[in-house]
């Protein structure tokens, strides 16, 4: 009898002591959250990345443009005169014309795709550097998840101070520009210190 309630006794105390390390380890939990369609739309390196394919696209826009307004020349030509010189010319050229009209179409269409594919694999190279950075950033401040709020919103509620999507923008910039200084997950919490020392 003495060893049964010896033995339950034992039970309860290593229970209680399970209890007590699974209660540490959930105060000890910590996790952050960024706003990531902030975080791209500021972060200078993709205002950089956009702005240069805009301007490529500008540029090689206004090489075709030549091209259609010359088209379209022929178009006008070819609607004044067709009644005129007779329908064997305006057959023919009719032919003419859409195999313009085709190849035009393609250039166009090749122009896109080309600045597409380089846009999306210099996009996917700024966006991995941004997961390694946060991955980073994680690591050096003991942090369990960095949650994301883009599309799904895996963030339903953020304490204040768990946010670190300005302190990312920072630094991020500031590696981007060749002056990093890496800043602590403390820096981001000025309320919870205000509120600790009380």
């Amino acid at each position: 009898m003495k060893k049964t309630i010896l033995m339950l006794g034992l039970a309860g105390l290593l229970f209680s002591c399970n209890g007590n390390s699974d209660a540490n380890a959930a105060a000890e939990f910590k996790t952050a959250y960024v706003d990531s369609a902030k975080l791209m739309k500021e972060y200078e390196e993709m205002k950089d990345m956009e702005s240069k394919y805009k301007i490529q696209s500008e540029e090689k826009s206004k090489s075709l443009e030549a091209e259609v307004a010359k088209f379209q020349q022929e178009v006008q030509y070819f609607q004044a005169n067709a009644r005129q010189k007779g329908q064997a010319w305006a057959e023919q050229t009719a032919a003419g014309l859409q195999k313009k009209e085709q190849e035009l179409q393609f250039k166009q269409q090749s122009l896109m795709q080309s600045l597409q594919k380089d846009s999306g694999e210099e996009m996917e190279a700024v966006v991995k550097k941004v997961k390694e950075h946060i991955a980073d950033y994680a690591k050096k401040n003991k942090l369990d998840y960095v949650f994301n709020t883009e599309d799904a919103s895996t963030v339903i509620y953020g304490k204040e101070g768990t946010d670190i999507t300005e302190l990312m923008l920072k630094e991020l910039n500031a590696k981007y520009k060749g002056s990093a200084t890496p800043a602590k997950l403390e820096e981001t919490k000025p309320a919870e210190k205000a509120e600790d020392k009380k």
